[in-house]
């Protein structure tokens, strides 16, 4: 029986949500001109909430005027590799990396799965110990340049339900012969938790935790003890 324990990202292994301190990391160390798209990008997010865009637009418009609607790989791996190091330095939750270490222990193999882009996670996977990433990908324009756009679909809701499924039979893995766990702090990740044969409701906002508990899930809280 393979043992994997799926981790979600944003606010179960770090303390808050990576993508607006992604924003300030890159004005703040690349492109100190693009402080004044801040309120553009403020914009778009009021849209996003009013439901004239999806989420998925919002993060594509978002990253555009961030690095550019071609930005080369290099320089896209760059800023993964910085923003790790400042992610690892001051928004990692130390029980999250615990429970990690305690899995591993376990005989589980490590993967996070996150509807963040790929080529900052994987470098914040790769720094605290985890090859394998199930996440947003870009398009590629050819081999030395992205564009600012999701290839496939956006690794969130079902549609990460679909993209874990994918990778788990890309890796020859059969969910029948798997013990799953997932750890996740949003509703998002229903789905996905309720696949899952051990969900943890991890520093769960209200919605979720009214699931949780509804469903007699474990409901874990990082932020207490870190």
């Amino acid at each position: 029986m393979q043992r994997i324990a799926f981790y979600d990202l944003d606010k179960t292994i770090t303390r808050q949500a990576t993508f607006g301190p992604l924003i300030f990391h890159i004005i703040r160390h690349y492109s100190l001109g693009r402080a004044f798209l801040v309120p553009i990008m403020a914009a778009f997010g009021i849209a996003y909430l009013l439901g004239l865009t999806s989420r998925t637009r919002l993060k594509e418009r978002n990253l555009a005027l961030l690095v550019g609607t071609h930005p080369r790989v290099d320089y896209l791996q760059q800023i993964g590799s910085s923003f790790a190091r400042e992610t690892l330095d001051r928004n990692i939750l130390p029980a999250a990396l615990a429970q990690i270490a305690e899995d591993q222990r376990a005989g589980y193999r490590i993967v996070i799965a996150s509807a963040s882009y790929r080529f900052y996670v994987e470098a914040i996977a790769k720094g605290i110990g985890v090859t394998d990433v199930v996440a947003t990908d870009l398009q590629s324009s050819s081999a030395e340049h992205y564009r600012s756009a999701i290839a496939g679909k956006n690794c969130y809701g079902r549609q990460k339900l679909a993209m874990v499924n994918d990778w788990m039979k890309q890796e020859g893995l059969d969910r029948q012969l798997c013990h799953l766990r997932f750890y996740s702090d949003h509703v998002s990740d229903m789905p996905c938790l309720e696949w899952a044969n051990e969900p943890f409701a991890t520093n769960a906002h209200t919605a979720l935790k009214v699931q949780a508990e509804q469903r007699g899930w474990p409901v874990l809280n990082w932020l207490s003890i870190s």
